[in-house]
């Protein structure tokens, strides 16, 4: 005998799994709990979810399935609820945990959604295996119209919660620094502002650069700061870069201004 993994369900689910993968056509490979294993891999991965049970670590498939931000006690619920179903199952009637089941998958899937990014094939994927009146598979039509009271309840869920559930990107502020670096490259504050934030961040890479200073500097505005002042001294430094011509320009001042002194004492005499 199998040694149970989580829970007699989901050791069960797994094992037919990988039984009928062979014949996807097959009663197995369309029943719930596969169908249930099938949602998951599609979600996260065959890896993620088989290989914990081949290896006995439950810890490691909490965590495979909390990675795209569905909370760990409600992972538990839901294991606990494929227990329930499966024990419910062998009395031939109406399941509820069919229904609540699908609606926490859902869930897990629209925690995915909003934290990463999902393809519109990912979306389809997952959508089908769904049990709906829409289900391309007739096995899980059938069995939707058997379990369920109302037949697009599922539908109707995943659709509200896609719609429901969107994730807002709100934009990235804009950083601005030093005015007069920009002008040093040659940048206006009209060009600036027609940019958006990544666009900017580009440009303050370029004025990092400029002055040689590393961005992941703590205190890289600083050092900005007084690389623009050190540059504007320079700027306003009356020297020539050579001792003896200073002099002469020092002189040549100092003559200019006893002529001027000179003529304005001439002309009042």
């Amino acid at each position: 005998m199998n040694q149970v993994f989580v829970n007699e369900a989901f050791s069960q689910a797994v094992d037919d799994y990988l039984a009928s993968c062979d014949n996807v056509q097959g009663i197995t490979y369309n029943s719930f709990l596969v169908v249930v294993i099938r949602l998951l891999i599609c979600l996260y991965s065959e890896l993620d979810i088989v290989n914990p049970k081949i290896v006995m670590d439950e810890d490691l498939l909490y965590s495979n399935l909390t990675k795209f931000g569905y909370p760990k006690d409600e992972v538990l619920i839901f294991l606990s609820n494929l227990q329930m179903f499966y024990d419910l199952e062998k009395k031939k009637s109406k399941n509820p945990y069919f229904i609540t089941i699908q609606k926490e998958l859902i869930d897990m899937f629209i925690a995915k959604k909003l934290n990463f990014y999902l393809t519109e094939e990912e979306v389809n994927e997952f959508y089908d295996l769904l049990y709906t009146p829409f289900a391309k598979n007739p096995l899980r039509v059938s069995y939707n119209f058997l379990m369920a009271d109302d037949v697009l309840e599922i539908d109707k869920y995943f659709r509200t919660q896609m719609r429901d559930n969107v994730k807002v990107v709100v934009p990235k502020e804009k950083h601005y620094l030093n005015i007069k670096a920009y002008e040093l490259l040659n940048y206006s504050f009209d060009d600036l502002n027609k940019m958006d934030s990544n666009e900017l961040d580009r440009v303050n890479h370029q004025v990092y650069d400029y002055f040689k200073i590393r961005e992941n500097a703590i205190n890289k505005e600083y050092l900005l700061e007084k690389a623009i002042e050190a540059l504007e001294r320079e700027k306003n430094k009356v020297t020539s870069g050579n001792g003896y011509v200073d002099i002469l320009l020092v002189m040549s001042v100092i003559c200019t201004i006893i002529m001027v002194v000179g003529i304005i004492t001439f002309v009042v005499l």
